[in-house]
Protein backbone atom coordinates (compact mmCIF):
# COMPACT_ATOMS: atom_id res chain seq x y z
CA UNK A 1 0.00 0.00 0.00
CA UNK A 2 2.80 2.73 0.87
CA UNK A 3 4.13 2.21 -2.61
CA UNK A 4 1.15 3.18 -4.20
CA UNK A 5 1.55 7.23 -1.59
CA UNK A 6 3.80 9.77 -3.04
CA UNK A 7 6.32 10.92 -0.32
CA UNK A 8 3.69 13.61 1.05
CA UNK A 9 0.39 14.38 -0.15
CA UNK A 10 0.13 18.37 0.16
CA UNK A 11 2.59 20.62 1.68
CA UNK A 12 1.26 21.13 5.11
CA UNK A 13 4.04 23.04 5.61
CA UNK A 14 3.32 26.29 4.45
CA UNK A 15 0.11 25.79 6.25
CA UNK A 16 0.87 25.61 9.30
CA UNK A 17 3.61 28.54 9.17
CA UNK A 18 1.06 31.25 8.54
CA UNK A 19 -1.67 29.64 10.57
CA UNK A 20 0.96 29.94 13.55
CA UNK A 21 2.05 33.85 12.59
CA UNK A 22 -2.02 34.41 12.19
CA UNK A 23 -2.00 34.18 15.51
CA UNK A 24 1.16 35.82 16.51
CA UNK A 25 0.41 38.89 14.28
CA UNK A 26 -3.30 38.68 15.38
CA UNK A 27 -2.27 39.65 19.13
CA UNK A 28 0.36 42.18 18.16
CA UNK A 29 -2.36 44.50 15.76
CA UNK A 30 -5.03 43.74 18.27
CA UNK A 31 -2.91 44.43 20.86
CA UNK A 32 -1.55 47.86 19.30
CA UNK A 33 -5.52 48.84 18.82
CA UNK A 34 -6.07 48.57 22.36
CA UNK A 35 -2.89 50.62 22.96
CA UNK A 36 -4.07 53.43 20.32
CA UNK A 37 -7.53 53.33 21.58
CA UNK A 38 -6.34 54.47 25.41
CA UNK A 39 -4.34 57.05 23.38
CA UNK A 40 -7.55 58.89 22.81
CA UNK A 41 -9.11 58.04 26.73
CA UNK A 42 -5.51 59.08 28.33
CA UNK A 43 -3.35 61.10 25.89
CA UNK A 44 0.02 60.85 27.87
CA UNK A 45 0.12 57.55 26.20
CA UNK A 46 2.02 59.31 23.46
CA UNK A 47 4.68 59.61 25.95
CA UNK A 48 5.79 63.07 23.58
CA UNK A 49 7.28 60.76 21.48
CA UNK A 50 7.23 60.56 17.35
CA UNK A 51 6.85 57.70 16.90
CA UNK A 52 4.43 56.69 19.40
CA UNK A 53 1.79 59.10 18.39
CA UNK A 54 -1.98 58.17 17.13
CA UNK A 55 -0.98 59.48 13.82
CA UNK A 56 2.19 57.02 13.05
CA UNK A 57 0.41 53.65 15.76
CA UNK A 58 -2.69 53.81 13.51
CA UNK A 59 -1.53 52.78 9.81
CA UNK A 60 0.78 50.34 11.63
CA UNK A 61 -2.16 48.93 13.20
CA UNK A 62 -4.14 48.75 10.18
CA UNK A 63 -1.65 46.93 8.29
CA UNK A 64 -1.45 44.56 11.30
CA UNK A 65 -4.71 43.19 11.58
CA UNK A 66 -5.31 43.42 8.07
CA UNK A 67 -2.45 42.76 5.88
CA UNK A 68 -0.73 40.61 8.66
CA UNK A 69 -3.23 38.64 10.66
CA UNK A 70 -5.72 38.64 7.85
CA UNK A 71 -3.23 38.19 5.04
CA UNK A 72 -1.96 34.96 6.99
CA UNK A 73 -5.12 34.01 7.26
CA UNK A 74 -5.70 33.81 3.72
CA UNK A 75 -2.84 32.27 2.99
CA UNK A 76 -3.12 29.63 5.32
CA UNK A 77 -6.52 28.60 4.65
CA UNK A 78 -6.32 29.19 0.72
CA UNK A 79 -3.30 27.08 0.62
CA UNK A 80 -5.12 24.37 2.77
CA UNK A 81 -8.60 24.25 0.66
CA UNK A 82 -7.00 24.54 -2.43
CA UNK A 83 -4.88 21.38 -1.86
CA UNK A 84 -8.17 19.71 -0.27
CA UNK A 85 -10.84 20.04 -2.99
CA UNK A 86 -8.10 20.08 -6.35
CA UNK A 87 -6.98 16.72 -4.38
CA UNK A 88 -3.47 18.11 -5.34
CA UNK A 89 -0.26 19.08 -3.90
CA UNK A 90 1.00 22.58 -3.98
CA UNK A 91 2.54 23.18 -7.46
CA UNK A 92 5.93 24.27 -5.89
CA UNK A 93 6.87 23.96 -2.40
CA UNK A 94 9.78 26.43 -2.73
CA UNK A 95 7.76 29.50 -3.96
CA UNK A 96 4.94 28.51 -1.52
CA UNK A 97 8.00 29.07 1.01
CA UNK A 98 8.47 32.05 -0.61
CA UNK A 99 5.55 33.81 -0.05
CA UNK A 100 5.45 33.16 3.58
CA UNK A 101 9.01 34.34 4.27
CA UNK A 102 8.36 37.30 1.43
CA UNK A 103 4.95 38.06 3.31
CA UNK A 104 6.80 38.20 6.94
CA UNK A 105 9.36 40.51 5.49
CA UNK A 106 7.06 43.23 4.08
CA UNK A 107 5.35 42.75 7.69
CA UNK A 108 8.62 43.14 9.61
CA UNK A 109 9.33 46.29 6.50
CA UNK A 110 5.94 47.94 8.30
CA UNK A 111 6.58 47.73 11.75
CA UNK A 112 10.26 49.59 10.90
CA UNK A 113 9.43 51.96 8.65
CA UNK A 114 5.30 53.32 9.63
CA UNK A 115 6.30 54.51 13.20
CA UNK A 116 9.20 56.26 11.66
CA UNK A 117 6.94 58.24 9.47
CA UNK A 118 7.51 56.83 6.17
CA UNK A 119 4.25 56.56 4.26
CA UNK A 120 2.47 57.18 1.43
CA UNK A 121 -0.28 58.73 3.23
CA UNK A 122 -2.51 56.53 1.59
CA UNK A 123 -5.07 54.73 3.47
CA UNK A 124 -4.04 50.79 3.34
CA UNK A 125 -1.65 51.88 0.83
CA UNK A 126 0.90 53.24 3.26
CA UNK A 127 3.71 51.76 2.66
CA UNK A 128 6.59 53.31 0.69
CA UNK A 129 7.62 52.07 -2.63
CA UNK A 130 10.60 49.58 -1.60
CA UNK A 131 8.48 47.49 0.25
CA UNK A 132 5.23 47.81 -2.21
CA UNK A 133 7.20 46.19 -5.16
CA UNK A 134 8.51 43.58 -2.52
CA UNK A 135 4.62 42.78 -1.58
CA UNK A 136 3.70 43.08 -5.34
CA UNK A 137 6.55 40.39 -6.35
CA UNK A 138 5.44 37.96 -3.07
CA UNK A 139 1.77 38.34 -4.18
CA UNK A 140 1.97 37.72 -7.88
CA UNK A 141 4.26 34.52 -7.05
CA UNK A 142 0.87 33.81 -4.53
CA UNK A 143 -1.14 34.03 -7.58
CA UNK A 144 1.26 31.51 -9.34
CA UNK A 145 0.86 28.75 -6.57
CA UNK A 146 -2.73 29.14 -6.47
CA UNK A 147 -3.66 28.94 -9.81
CA UNK A 148 -0.30 26.35 -10.54
CA UNK A 149 -2.35 23.85 -8.49
CA UNK A 150 -5.63 24.58 -9.76
CA UNK A 151 -4.79 23.78 -13.35
CA UNK A 152 -2.59 20.55 -12.01
CA UNK A 153 -6.25 19.66 -9.84
CA UNK A 154 -6.81 15.81 -9.88
CA UNK A 155 -10.64 17.10 -9.25
CA UNK A 156 -12.72 18.16 -13.03
CA UNK A 157 -14.62 20.58 -11.16
CA UNK A 158 -12.87 23.71 -9.35
CA UNK A 159 -15.56 24.50 -5.91
CA UNK A 160 -16.60 27.36 -5.50
CA UNK A 161 -14.30 28.07 -2.05
CA UNK A 162 -11.27 28.15 -5.05
CA UNK A 163 -13.33 30.29 -7.24
CA UNK A 164 -13.88 33.55 -4.46
CA UNK A 165 -10.24 33.07 -3.66
CA UNK A 166 -8.71 33.26 -6.76
CA UNK A 167 -11.01 36.64 -7.27
CA UNK A 168 -9.71 37.87 -4.20
CA UNK A 169 -5.66 37.03 -5.60
CA UNK A 170 -6.16 38.79 -8.70
CA UNK A 171 -8.23 42.12 -7.54
CA UNK A 172 -5.75 42.75 -4.67
CA UNK A 173 -3.13 42.27 -7.27
CA UNK A 174 -4.57 44.91 -9.55
CA UNK A 175 -5.51 47.37 -7.28
CA UNK A 176 -2.18 47.23 -5.52
CA UNK A 177 -0.46 47.90 -8.71
CA UNK A 178 -2.41 50.44 -9.98
CA UNK A 179 -2.22 52.70 -6.79
CA UNK A 180 1.00 51.96 -5.94
CA UNK A 181 2.21 53.88 -9.20
CA UNK A 182 4.33 56.75 -8.33
CA UNK A 183 7.46 58.30 -8.45
CA UNK A 184 9.89 57.60 -6.10
CA UNK A 185 12.43 60.31 -5.11
CA UNK A 186 14.46 58.54 -2.29
CA UNK A 187 14.84 55.40 -0.64
CA UNK A 188 11.72 56.30 1.05
CA UNK A 189 9.80 59.02 -0.54
CA UNK A 190 8.01 59.09 -3.73
CA UNK A 191 5.03 61.06 -5.14
CA UNK A 192 1.60 59.46 -6.37
CA UNK A 193 1.62 59.18 -10.20
CA UNK A 194 -1.87 61.00 -9.90
CA UNK A 195 -2.88 64.47 -8.81
CA UNK A 196 -6.17 65.97 -7.19
CA UNK A 197 -9.50 64.20 -7.32
CA UNK A 198 -7.81 61.59 -9.30
CA UNK A 199 -5.69 60.76 -6.95
CA UNK A 200 -8.85 60.45 -4.44
CA UNK A 201 -10.58 58.67 -6.43
CA UNK A 202 -8.09 55.84 -7.47
CA UNK A 203 -7.39 55.55 -3.97
CA UNK A 204 -10.62 54.82 -2.83
CA UNK A 205 -11.27 52.59 -5.82
CA UNK A 206 -8.40 50.96 -4.15
CA UNK A 207 -9.23 51.48 -0.60
CA UNK A 208 -12.72 50.46 -0.48
CA UNK A 209 -11.72 47.50 -2.59
CA UNK A 210 -9.20 46.64 -0.29
CA UNK A 211 -12.41 45.56 1.87
CA UNK A 212 -14.45 44.08 -0.73
CA UNK A 213 -11.45 41.50 -1.88
CA UNK A 214 -8.79 41.35 0.45
CA UNK A 215 -11.60 41.76 3.37
CA UNK A 216 -14.79 40.09 2.20
CA UNK A 217 -14.08 37.81 -0.93
CA UNK A 218 -11.20 36.29 0.40
CA UNK A 219 -13.11 35.28 3.22
CA UNK A 220 -16.17 34.45 1.65
CA UNK A 221 -13.98 31.71 0.26
CA UNK A 222 -12.86 30.83 3.68
CA UNK A 223 -16.64 30.63 4.61
CA UNK A 224 -17.71 28.14 2.02
CA UNK A 225 -15.22 25.48 2.63
CA UNK A 226 -15.22 26.10 6.69
CA UNK A 227 -18.65 25.99 7.59
CA UNK A 228 -20.11 23.19 5.80
CA UNK A 229 -16.78 21.53 7.01
CA UNK A 230 -17.60 22.28 10.43
CA UNK A 231 -21.62 21.83 10.31
CA UNK A 232 -21.06 18.56 8.18
CA UNK A 233 -23.60 19.73 5.92
CA UNK A 234 -23.40 20.13 2.10
CA UNK A 235 -23.62 24.31 1.29
CA UNK A 236 -27.18 25.27 0.78
CA UNK A 237 -27.49 26.13 -2.54
CA UNK A 238 -24.72 25.70 -4.91
CA UNK A 239 -26.57 27.61 -7.53
CA UNK A 240 -27.03 30.76 -5.06
CA UNK A 241 -22.91 30.38 -4.58
CA UNK A 242 -22.24 30.69 -8.19
CA UNK A 243 -24.47 33.86 -8.81
CA UNK A 244 -23.51 35.06 -5.38
CA UNK A 245 -20.04 35.45 -6.90
CA UNK A 246 -20.40 36.70 -9.93
CA UNK A 247 -22.79 39.49 -8.41
CA UNK A 248 -20.53 40.35 -5.78
CA UNK A 249 -17.02 40.74 -8.03
CA UNK A 250 -19.03 42.97 -10.91
CA UNK A 251 -20.60 44.95 -8.26
CA UNK A 252 -18.06 45.72 -5.91
CA UNK A 253 -15.45 47.24 -7.82
CA UNK A 254 -17.65 50.12 -8.57
CA UNK A 255 -18.65 51.12 -5.06
CA UNK A 256 -15.42 53.15 -3.93
CA UNK A 257 -16.61 56.81 -4.71
CA UNK A 258 -18.93 56.43 -1.55
CA UNK A 259 -16.05 57.07 0.45
CA UNK A 260 -16.08 60.66 -1.14
CA UNK A 261 -19.16 62.22 -0.58
CA UNK A 262 -19.09 66.08 -0.30
CA UNK A 263 -15.64 66.51 -2.02
CA UNK A 264 -14.22 67.63 -5.33
CA UNK A 265 -14.83 64.23 -6.80
CA UNK A 266 -17.66 65.42 -9.84
CA UNK A 267 -21.31 64.60 -8.33
CA UNK A 268 -21.94 61.87 -11.14
CA UNK A 269 -18.98 59.83 -9.62
CA UNK A 270 -20.41 60.24 -6.60
CA UNK A 271 -23.92 59.50 -7.09
CA UNK A 272 -22.58 56.12 -9.33
CA UNK A 273 -20.82 55.14 -6.09
CA UNK A 274 -23.82 55.44 -4.00
CA UNK A 275 -26.24 53.43 -6.43
CA UNK A 276 -23.61 50.44 -6.82
CA UNK A 277 -23.36 50.58 -2.92
CA UNK A 278 -26.80 49.77 -2.72
CA UNK A 279 -27.26 47.19 -5.36
CA UNK A 280 -24.36 45.78 -3.25
CA UNK A 281 -26.33 44.47 -0.44
CA UNK A 282 -28.16 41.83 -2.79
CA UNK A 283 -25.03 39.75 -3.45
CA UNK A 284 -23.98 40.46 -0.19
CA UNK A 285 -26.65 39.15 1.48
CA UNK A 286 -27.21 36.02 -0.79
CA UNK A 287 -23.83 35.06 0.67
CA UNK A 288 -24.93 35.57 4.58
CA UNK A 289 -27.60 34.01 4.07
CA UNK A 290 -26.05 30.72 1.63
CA UNK A 291 -24.19 30.21 4.54
CA UNK A 292 -26.60 30.69 7.41
CA UNK A 293 -29.23 28.43 5.38
CA UNK A 294 -26.07 25.12 5.29
CA UNK A 295 -27.06 24.83 9.16
CA UNK A 296 -30.39 24.23 8.22
CA UNK A 297 -30.96 20.70 10.21
CA UNK A 298 -27.82 21.69 12.17
CA UNK A 299 -28.64 24.16 14.28
CA UNK A 300 -28.60 22.26 17.40
CA UNK A 301 -24.58 21.85 17.17
CA UNK A 302 -24.26 25.55 17.84
CA UNK A 303 -24.78 24.42 21.69
CA UNK A 304 -21.97 21.89 21.85
CA UNK A 305 -19.52 23.51 19.01
CA UNK A 306 -18.03 26.73 19.73
CA UNK A 307 -16.45 26.60 16.04
CA UNK A 308 -19.27 26.26 14.71
CA UNK A 309 -20.65 29.19 16.56
CA UNK A 310 -17.41 31.20 15.90
CA UNK A 311 -18.37 30.75 11.81
CA UNK A 312 -22.18 31.72 12.51
CA UNK A 313 -21.97 34.40 14.25
CA UNK A 314 -19.38 35.58 11.86
CA UNK A 315 -22.04 35.94 9.35
CA UNK A 316 -24.33 37.27 11.25
CA UNK A 317 -21.75 40.66 11.54
CA UNK A 318 -21.08 40.11 7.69
CA UNK A 319 -25.05 40.24 7.09
CA UNK A 320 -25.18 43.57 9.43
CA UNK A 321 -22.01 45.38 7.99
CA UNK A 322 -22.95 44.84 4.39
CA UNK A 323 -26.34 46.29 5.41
CA UNK A 324 -25.48 48.88 7.20
CA UNK A 325 -22.43 50.19 5.06
CA UNK A 326 -24.80 50.51 1.15
CA UNK A 327 -27.09 52.22 4.08
CA UNK A 328 -23.85 54.84 4.97
CA UNK A 329 -23.55 55.03 1.35
CA UNK A 330 -26.38 57.00 1.07
CA UNK A 331 -25.57 60.83 0.50
CA UNK A 332 -28.26 61.68 3.54
CA UNK A 333 -27.10 59.48 5.82
CA UNK A 334 -23.37 60.40 5.10
CA UNK A 335 -23.53 63.54 5.45
CA UNK A 336 -24.49 62.88 9.19
CA UNK A 337 -22.25 59.84 9.48
CA UNK A 338 -18.76 61.06 7.59
CA UNK A 339 -15.69 61.63 9.80
CA UNK A 340 -17.23 60.65 12.81
CA UNK A 341 -16.97 57.55 14.80
CA UNK A 342 -19.53 55.74 13.08
CA UNK A 343 -17.88 54.79 10.55
CA UNK A 344 -15.34 53.71 12.57
CA UNK A 345 -17.62 51.26 13.98
CA UNK A 346 -18.78 50.22 11.05
CA UNK A 347 -15.04 49.36 10.18
CA UNK A 348 -14.95 46.74 13.03
CA UNK A 349 -18.14 45.22 12.82
CA UNK A 350 -16.46 44.41 9.96
CA UNK A 351 -13.15 43.59 11.09
CA UNK A 352 -13.50 41.84 14.30
CA UNK A 353 -17.49 40.63 13.69
CA UNK A 354 -16.81 39.32 10.47
CA UNK A 355 -12.85 38.98 9.43
CA UNK A 356 -11.20 38.15 12.86
CA UNK A 357 -14.20 35.76 13.93
CA UNK A 358 -14.07 33.51 10.83
CA UNK A 359 -10.78 33.67 10.57
CA UNK A 360 -10.57 32.43 13.95
CA UNK A 361 -13.02 29.63 13.39
CA UNK A 362 -11.28 28.74 10.23
CA UNK A 363 -8.22 28.17 12.34
CA UNK A 364 -9.84 26.48 15.37
CA UNK A 365 -10.93 23.81 12.33
CA UNK A 366 -7.74 23.89 10.48
CA UNK A 367 -4.53 23.86 12.98
CA UNK A 368 -5.81 20.07 14.57
CA UNK A 369 -5.78 18.95 10.94
CA UNK A 370 -2.63 19.92 10.00
CA UNK A 371 -0.62 19.54 13.19
CA UNK A 372 -2.05 15.99 13.26
CA UNK A 373 -4.44 16.12 15.97
CA UNK A 374 -8.04 14.89 16.83
CA UNK A 375 -8.99 18.61 17.74
CA UNK A 376 -7.71 21.84 19.77
CA UNK A 377 -6.23 20.85 23.12
CA UNK A 378 -9.04 22.54 24.92
CA UNK A 379 -12.53 23.54 23.73
CA UNK A 380 -13.97 25.31 27.15
CA UNK A 381 -10.63 27.47 25.82
CA UNK A 382 -12.52 28.02 22.54
CA UNK A 383 -16.16 28.53 24.27
CA UNK A 384 -14.21 31.65 26.56
CA UNK A 385 -12.63 33.08 23.50
CA UNK A 386 -16.02 32.90 21.71
CA UNK A 387 -17.76 34.90 24.33
CA UNK A 388 -14.64 37.32 25.08
CA UNK A 389 -14.60 38.03 21.23
CA UNK A 390 -18.48 38.59 21.15
CA UNK A 391 -18.77 40.70 23.79
CA UNK A 392 -15.90 42.66 22.95
CA UNK A 393 -17.00 43.02 19.41
CA UNK A 394 -20.47 44.53 20.56
CA UNK A 395 -19.05 47.01 23.00
CA UNK A 396 -16.69 48.14 20.57
CA UNK A 397 -19.47 48.46 18.08
CA UNK A 398 -22.42 50.43 19.96
CA UNK A 399 -20.09 52.71 21.50
CA UNK A 400 -19.03 53.88 18.21
CA UNK A 401 -22.73 53.94 17.19
CA UNK A 402 -23.41 56.37 20.10
CA UNK A 403 -20.26 58.16 19.80
CA UNK A 404 -20.58 58.64 16.00
CA UNK A 405 -23.95 60.16 16.12
CA UNK A 406 -23.71 62.45 18.84
CA UNK A 407 -20.53 63.64 17.00
CA UNK A 408 -22.94 64.16 13.19
CA UNK A 409 -25.66 65.34 15.16
CA UNK A 410 -23.31 68.11 17.56
CA UNK A 411 -21.30 69.13 14.54
CA UNK A 412 -24.24 70.30 12.34
CA UNK A 413 -26.26 71.83 15.08
CA UNK A 414 -26.13 75.32 14.42
CA UNK A 415 -27.97 78.80 16.70
CA UNK A 416 -30.60 80.97 15.53
CA UNK A 417 -27.71 83.45 13.94
CA UNK A 418 -26.18 80.66 11.53
CA UNK A 419 -23.32 80.04 14.35
CA UNK A 420 -22.37 76.74 14.99
CA UNK A 421 -23.64 75.74 18.86
CA UNK A 422 -20.95 73.50 19.93
CA UNK A 423 -17.26 73.29 19.07
CA UNK A 424 -15.01 70.93 18.16
CA UNK A 425 -13.48 70.20 21.88
CA UNK A 426 -17.35 69.67 23.30
CA UNK A 427 -17.75 67.05 21.00
CA UNK A 428 -14.54 65.97 21.68
CA UNK A 429 -15.78 65.54 25.50
CA UNK A 430 -18.95 64.23 24.56
CA UNK A 431 -17.12 61.33 22.70
CA UNK A 432 -15.06 60.38 26.14
CA UNK A 433 -17.47 57.95 27.44
CA UNK A 434 -17.75 55.99 24.36
CA UNK A 435 -13.79 55.94 23.85
CA UNK A 436 -13.56 54.04 27.17
CA UNK A 437 -16.13 51.63 25.79
CA UNK A 438 -14.23 51.48 22.42
CA UNK A 439 -10.83 50.51 24.53
CA UNK A 440 -12.90 48.17 26.92
CA UNK A 441 -14.20 46.05 24.08
CA UNK A 442 -10.84 46.11 21.91
CA UNK A 443 -9.38 44.68 25.51
CA UNK A 444 -12.08 41.88 25.78
CA UNK A 445 -11.36 41.25 22.14
CA UNK A 446 -7.51 41.05 22.20
CA UNK A 447 -7.74 39.14 25.68
CA UNK A 448 -9.45 36.29 23.76
CA UNK A 449 -6.58 36.32 21.42
CA UNK A 450 -4.18 35.55 24.38
CA UNK A 451 -6.58 32.48 25.29
CA UNK A 452 -6.39 31.34 21.36
CA UNK A 453 -2.00 31.68 21.55
CA UNK A 454 -2.37 29.30 24.69
CA UNK A 455 -4.85 26.59 23.09
CA UNK A 456 -2.67 26.72 19.75
CA UNK A 457 0.38 26.33 22.03
CA UNK A 458 -0.92 23.25 23.85
CA UNK A 459 -2.27 21.70 21.18
CA UNK A 460 0.80 22.26 19.09
CA UNK A 461 3.70 20.93 21.80
CA UNK A 462 1.23 17.84 21.69
CA UNK A 463 1.18 17.26 17.97
CA UNK A 464 2.17 14.73 15.81
CA UNK A 465 2.62 16.88 11.86
CA UNK A 466 3.90 13.24 10.58
CA UNK A 467 0.43 11.70 11.43
CA UNK A 468 -1.35 14.80 9.40
CA UNK A 469 1.26 13.98 6.37
CA UNK A 470 -0.14 10.32 6.59
CA UNK A 471 -3.81 11.47 6.97
CA UNK A 472 -3.72 13.67 3.83
CA UNK A 473 -2.03 10.94 1.64
CA UNK A 474 -4.62 8.35 2.83
CA UNK A 475 -7.47 10.91 1.55
CA UNK A 476 -5.80 11.17 -1.55
CA UNK A 477 -5.40 7.88 -2.57
CA UNK A 478 -8.89 7.01 -0.96
CA UNK A 479 -10.32 9.70 -3.03
CA UNK A 480 -8.92 7.69 -6.36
Amino acid sequence: MSTAISPTAYNYKVVRQFAIMTVVWGILGMGLGVFIASQLVWPELNFGLPWTTFGRLRPLHTNLVIFAFGGCALFATSYYVVQRTCQTRLISDSLAAFTFWGWQAVIVGAIVTLPLGYTTTKEYAELEWPLAILLAIVWVTYGLVFFGTIVKRKTKHIYVGNWFYGAFIVVTAMLHIVNHASLPVSFFKSYSAYSGATDAMIQWWYGHNAVGFFLTTGFLGMMYYFVPKQAERPIYSYRLSIVHFWALITLYIWAGPHHLHYTALPDWAQSLGMAMSIILLAPSWGGMINGMMTLSGAWHKLRTDPILRFLVVSLAFYGMSTFEGPMMAIKTVNSLSHYTDWTIGHVHAGALGWVAMISIGALYHMIPKVFGRQQMHSIGLINAHFWLATIGTVLYIASMWVNGITQGLMWRAINDDGTLTYSFVEALQASHPGFIVRALGGAFFATGMLFMAYNVFRTVRASNPAEAEAAAQIAVVGAH
